[in-house]
């Protein structure tokens, strides 16, 4: 003969109405998630998607999605390259000439939003308000980038999620200096391609 528990009818009640709670979150958050736009990177060491994250930095999304729907990062370069820290680029060819921007946009530098590894901030100057095309890609866990930490810190507006080992090999390239710039890579790295995704992809 076996021991048998009797659970009270109003513990399956609560468990029923926790499961049901549970359930119905993830689901929702499925569909955020599907919901949420997506882009592909191809370049010449290999292709990665990003998802974007409109609901918390949304002009910074939208002013991302304006240049790469004009085309403008085909053909530019990841110009800034530093191994353990980030990949930079957006903003200039292959030859190094750099290119005319829009006008820039506020600073949407957020602690929702950390700038953790495998995520795409936007690059500025030191005025927090002067981003236009150029962006990075953390590679590690880069905390004092962080919106708080050293003022307005520097706005994340989504992750790679997919190839980040192809962010990985762009980080260990070979970099020197060229045109009076640092941590230029040796050989360029290009960014063939920028593309919005579907929701089926």
């Amino acid at each position: 003969m076996t021991n048998s528990v009797k659970i009270p009818p109003f513990v399956m009640s609560v468990a029923f109405i926790v499961m049901s709670i549970l359930f119905l979150s993830g689901q929702a958050q499925a569909e955020t998630n599907s919901e949420l736009p997506k882009v592909r990177f191809v370049t010449s060491e290999g292709a990665f998607e990003l998802q974007l994250r409109p609901d918390v930095a949304p002009e910074t999304v939208e002013n991302f999605l304006g240049y790469v729907e004009d085309g403008f990062y085909d053909a530019t370069i990841f110009h800034r390259v530093i191994s353990g820290f980030m990949i930079q680029g957006g903003g200039f060819t292959a030859d190094m000439a750099q290119k005319p921007t829009n006008a820039p946009i506020k600073n949407e530098g957020s602690q929702t939003l950390p700038n953790l590894r495998g995520t795409i901030a936007m690059a500025r100057t030191s005025n927090p308000d002067s981003a236009t095309s150029q962006f990075f890609i953390n590679v590690a866990d880069n905390d004092f980038l962080n919106a708080g930490v050293r003022g307005a810190g520097y706005a994340v507006f989504g992750k790679v999620t997919d190839g980040m080992g192809v962010v990985d090999r762009i980080a260990s390239v070979e970099t020197g200096r060229k045109r009076g710039m640092a941590d230029v890579p040796v050989k360029p790295v290009v960014i063939e391609s920028v593309t919005m995704l579907s929701a089926e992809d």
